[in-house]
C-alpha cells in the first residue's frame, strides 16, 4: 500500500529527522538512506521497520542535524576553502604557463566533486540508540496509519467485488437446472429423428442424462466458491492482529480455480458468460489483495 511518514526528534547529537514512503509490493523490500555516521544502525532500522509493517516496498532516509546548526550545515554539508583556493591556484598557474585563455567560473569548480563535503560525523557518540529507534518508529507508525486509511477504502471495493461475484454465483444456480432438461429434449428429438418414429428407451434416455447430470454438477464448486466468498469477508472484518494479505491472496487463487472448473463444465452460454465476469472480478481481487498487508 502506498503511504507516506515523517518524525523528528532533538537529541544531545542533533536533530534526527526520518521520512518513510511505502509503495505496493507483494513482499517487505526496506531500502533506507542513511549518513555515513549512522550506517552502522542500517541492520536494525530494518529490523524496527519490520516491527511495524509487513509488506510493500518501503523508501526511508534518515538525516542527523547538528545542534544549533543551519542552512546548509544543518544537512552536514559545508565548503572545502583550501581546497577551492588549491584549484584556483592551479586555474591561474595553467593560464600563466601555458597562456591559456579564460577565468575559472562556479560550474568548473562544481565539476570537482570534492569541494563540497559531507560532515556528519560530529556527535555521532552522543546519539542514543533508543532515540534514533523511537523516531523511526514513529515514522513507521505515521505510516501505518496513512496505510490503514488506504485500506478502508480499499476494502470497500473488496466488498463490491465479492458481491458481484456472489451475484453472478446465484445466476448460475437458477440457470444450471435447465441444461440437464434442455438435453434431455433435445436427445429425444435426436433420437427420434433418427429413429423413424421407433419410441424412445426412456430408460437408457435417463442413464444419458443421469451421466451428464453427473460430468456438468457444478454444485461442489459453487458451495466451495461461496466458502471462500464468506472467508474473504471475515478476513477483512477480522480484528487486525496479523497480517491477512497472504491469506486473501490463497483464497483468490482458488476463487480463481473454481471459477475455471465451472467454466469447463458449464456447457451453457449464460453461464459461460458469467463465469467470464466472475473471472474478471478474480482478476481485479487478485490485483488489489497484493496491496493488503
Amino acid at each position: 500500500m502506498t503511504g507516506f511518514g515523517e518524525a523528528a526528534r532533538e537529541t544531545a547529537a542533533g536533530t534526527l529527522r526520518v521520512e518513510i514512503r511505502t509503495v505496493n509490493h507483494r513482499h517487505l523490500s526496506v531500502n533506507f538512506r542513511t549518513p555515513p555516521s549512522l550506517s552502522k544502525w542500517e541492520p536494525q532500522l530494518r529490523e524496527w521497520l519490520r516491527g511495524e509493517l509487513s509488506r510493500g516496498h518501503v523508501n526511508g532516509s534518515l538525516r542527523l542535524e547538528p545542534a544549533g546548526a543551519s542552512g546548509a550545515a544543518a544537512f552536514g554539508l559545508s565548503l572545502d576553502e583550501e581546497r577551492v583556493r588549491a584549484y584556483l591556484a592551479l586555474f591561474t598557474d595553467l593560464r600563466e604557463r601555458f597562456g591559456v585563455g579564460g577565468e575559472p567560473d562556479l560550474a568548473s569548480l562544481l565539476r570537482f566533486g570534492d569541494v563540497i563535503v559531507r560532515d556528519d560525523d560530529g556527535a555521532k557518540a552522543e546519539l542514543d540508540v533508543e532515540e534514533l529507534r523511537a523516531v523511526v518508529e514513529d515514522a513507521a507508525r505515521a505510516t501505518a496509519r496513512m496505510r490503514e486509511d488506504e485500506g478502508r477504502r480499499l476494502a470497500d471495493d473488496l466488498e463490491g467485488r465479492i458481491a458481484a461475484i456472489e451475484t453472478a454465483l446465484n445466476a448460475i444456480a437458477e440457470l444450471a437446472p435447465a441444461r440437464l432438461i434442455a438435453e434431455r429434449d433435445r436427445l429425444r428429438t435426436a433420437i427420434a429423428e433418427l429413429s423413424g418414429g421407433v419410441a424412445v428407451n426412456e430408460d437408457r434416455l435417463a442413464q444419458e442424462i443421469a451421466h451428464l447430470a453427473e460430468r456438468w454438477d457444478i454444485n461442489e464448486e459453487l458451495v466451495r466458491f461461496r466458502s471462500h466468498n464468506e472467508l474473504f469477508r471475515e478476513l477483512m472484518a477480522a480484528e487486525a492482529t496479523e497480517p491477512v494479505g497472504k491469506r486473501l491472496s490463497f483464497l483468490v487463487q482458488e476463487m480463481h480455480r473454481e471459477a475455471n472448473t465451472i467454466g469447463s463444465k458449464a456447457n451453457h452460454a449464460g453461464i459461460a458468460h458469467r463465469v467470464i465476469a466472475i473471472k474478471e472480478e478474480v482478476e481485479r481481487l487478485r490485483e488489489q489483495v497484493e496491496n493488503v498487508e
